[in-house]
C-alpha cells in the first residue's frame, strides 16, 4: 500500500509549548510535502465530499464558526479560517477539548507543505494520559491520516477502508506502527525526555495501535 520507511522519513514531527489564555499548553506538529498544488490539497482538507476519500466522513458546516462531527471521532467549532491557507478548530473527543491549526504552503507549483499543529493545555500536576503514552498516542493517528491523504493526492481515488483496515493488520501494517510510535519517541527525547521513558511510552503506545489476534 504504501513505502513504509518513506513515509516515516518524509514526515517532520515537532514538540514545543505555546501560551494560552488558559495557561500553557503543549504543541505537536506534523508536517509533510505532497505533488499537488495548494489548491487540491486544500480542497482535499476541506471539502465535505472529499475529506471521506482519505480521512471519515464529515457532517455540519464547514465555515468560519460552524460547527463539525467527524463520524466516530472528534467534532468541534472552527474558529479560524483563510482559504487556501490556514483553518483552525477546536478538535473535542472523549469530553476533552483540545485544538487543531493546519497551515498550507505553495514549495513550488506543483508542491504544498501540509503543517498540522494539535495543541493540548496542560493541566496542572501530572497528566497521566501523558505519562502513560507521551506524544506518539497522538502522533501515531495522524501519522496514519497521512497515509490515506498521500494516497488521495497520488492517485485521485478514494481510499477503500476495508483495504486500509486489512494493511494496518499487516505486518508491514505493524512495523508502521512501530517506527510512527518510535520516531515520536525520538522527537520526545530530543525535547529533554529520558530516553527510557521516552521509548517506554512508545512501545505501550505501538501496544494500543496494533491489532491484537482474536
Amino acid at each position: 500500500m504504501i513505502d513504509v520507511d518513506h513515509q516515516i522519513s518524509t514526515v517532520r514531527r515537532q514538540l514545543g509549548t505555546r501560551v494560552l489564555e488558559a495557561g500553557q499548553a503543549r504543541v505537536q506538529t506534523i508536517s509533510q510535502s505532497y505533488p499537488a498544488t495548494l489548491e487540491d490539497v486544500w480542497d482535499a482538507c476541506t471539502n465535505p465530499e472529499r475529506l471521506p476519500r482519505w480521512f471519515l466522513p464529515v457532517s455540519g458546516e464547514l465555515r468560519l464558526g460552524g460547527k463539525y462531527q467527524l463520524e466516530g471521532n472528534a467534532g468541534g467549532t472552527i474558529e479560524s479560517c483563510d482559504p487556501p491557507k490556514s483553518f483552525g478548530a477546536t478538535w473535542e473527543f472523549g469530553g476533552q477539548v483540545t485544538w487543531i491549526e493546519v497551515r498550507l504552503h505553495a514549495e513550488s507549483a506543483e508542491h504544498t507543505r501540509l503543517e498540522l499543529d494539535h495543541i493540548a493545555h496542560i493541566e496542572d500536576g501530572p497528566n497521566e494520559f501523558w505519562e502513560q503514552f507521551g506524544p506518539g498516542a497522538t502522533g501515531v493517528g495522524w501519522d496514519s491520516a497521512l497515509i490515506g491523504l498521500v494516497l488521495h493526492l497520488s492517485t485521485g481515488e478514494a481510499v477503500d477502508p476495508k483495504a486500509v483496515e486489512a494493511w494496518m493488520g499487516s505486518a508491514d501494517g505493524i512495523r508502521f506502527v512501530n517506527e510512527s510510535a518510535n520516531a515520536w519517541a525520538e522527537t520526545d527525547i530530543a525535547e529533554g525526555t529520558e530516553p527510557e521513558t521516552a521509548r517506554a511510552r512508545a512501545e505501550r503506545t505501538a501496544a494500543f495501535y496494533t491489532p491484537q489476534p482474536e
